[in-house]
């Protein structure tokens, strides 16, 4: 079967070539192969303002024609749930995410801002005059997870605060007006983080909402808050420069729903109705797979069943009139069978890009990989395990440092 762009035209690809590494035309957007680099916590915005790390680290992992999606950026003061995050609220924070944008442009990527805020999933010690988190729930996440402190300890997540019904308009427009600020930092969009856990998630699965106005209950209301923010984004910068990430099937942070595909279609259905209304698309939909098993381990804190998975997924997939994104756990090999199989059109890699800024010429050849080191994942070390991974060299296949 020929392979084809976003709009049905054949994608100028040699038979030979893993379609992993096919053009693709996302939209407004012509990409030059199909994978993805995945948003990533880093904590390396020291004081959340994005500095020339930032700018090195992305411009590390860009190729041209390739996609880039930044790590959470927070759309307040009120939203991080990690020290040393960046965020897009602030016109200082806008300036300093020009010089990375531009960095990654000068290698001919693309690059989306995520806009982030995590909810619950915070703590006094992150907030502003040391308030309590809120959320959809005033139920605190479970003591089985720990967030991370500014002082470098782990703590336990408080019970939140629950928003008020008049309150949330409000955080709408932090959504709005941070994608607004993305634009004007130059990035070419932005990715609502719907997923994970995090307060769109919190409003979204039935087994944190508890609410009894009309942001909880049935599916239609749960969707309310994530199609709210949409729309205003959309309204704001175009359908064209907005994807949407969702995690239905996930229950990270204690993020679980009783009825993950009818959940996650729900979504698919506001979101292409939406499509339908602005006579345009969205850039992508991004849905992390429900496993984490291509390492021997899971994130979201149980296995699942891979038949079961591959049904959502595959429901999924049909169901959006779109560009889709797939993320978690990805090898070189399952991320080039996925695509084969239209499984996806575009596949993101996490962690593999951590320790491998040049991961898109070793998946291409095939080449070995760096062993990433989970202990500086969350440091705050501006060079040691964030920009100090070595290159392949081409040439003669030896690793080579850039610094």
């Amino acid at each position: 079967m020929a392979e084809t762009t976003s709009d049905g035209s054949p994608s100028a690809v040699a038979p030979s070539a893993p379609a992993l590494f096919s053009p693709y035309k996302m939209g407004r957007f012509n990409l030059s192969h199909r994978v993805v680099l995945a948003p990533m916590t880093r904590c390396r915005a020291i004081g959340g303002i994005p500095n020339s790390a930032l700018a090195e680290y992305y411009s590390q992992r860009a190729t041209a024609g390739g996609l880039l999606i930044t790590e959470g950026t927070i759309i307040s003061p009120a939203a991080p749930g990690f020290p040393h995050v960046p965020g897009i609220f602030e016109v200082t924070q806008v300036k300093a995410w020009m010089k990375v944008v531009d960095a990654v442009h000068e290698k001919g990527a693309f690059i989306f801002c995520q806009l982030w805020h995590v909810g619950r999933a915070s703590h006094q010690d992150l907030q502003p005059d040391g308030v309590l988190p809120v959320s959809s729930t005033d139920k605190p996440i479970s003591k089985r997870w720990r967030v991370l402190l500014p002082d470098g300890s782990y703590g336990i997540y408080p019970k939140p605060r629950k928003l008020e019904t008049g309150e949330i308009p409000e955080l709408v427009e932090q959504y709005r007006r941070s994608a607004v600020n993305a634009v004007k930092a130059g990035f070419d969009g932005v990715e609502i983080h719907g997923a994970h856990g995090y307060l769109i998630d919190q409003f979204l699965k039935d087994g944190i909402n508890d609410r009894g106005d009309e942001y909880g209950g049935s599916l239609a209301n749960r969707c309310k808050f994530l199609m709210q923010v949409v729309n205003a984004v959309v309204s704001a910068v175009g359908a064209d420069r907005v994807g949407v990430r969702v995690s239905p099937a996930i229950d990270h942070l204690d993020a679980g729903d009783s009825d993950p595909l009818s959940l996650g279609l729900s979504v698919i259905h506001n979101l292409n109705k939406l499509q339908q209304e602005y006579g345009s698309k969205l850039a992508y939909l991004h849905i992390t797979q429900p496993r984490y098993t291509a390492y021997g381990q899971t994130e979201s804190g149980k296995q699942g069943n891979s038949d079961e998975e591959a049904l959502f997924m595959e429901a999924w997939r049909n169901a959006y009139n779109g560009s889709f994104i797939s993320s978690g756990g990805f090898t070189r090999e399952l991320g080039i069978e996925a695509v084969a199989k239209r499984g996806c059109d575009l596949v993101a890699y996490g962690r593999l890009f951590i320790s491998n800024p040049d991961l898109v010429t070793r998946l291409k050849l095939d080449a070995p990989l760096n062993r990433y080191n989970r202990a500086t994942f969350y440091s705050h070390d501006p060079i040691v395990g964030y920009t100090d991974y070595k290159f392949l060299d081409k040439d003669d296949g030896k690793l080579v440092s850039r610094l």
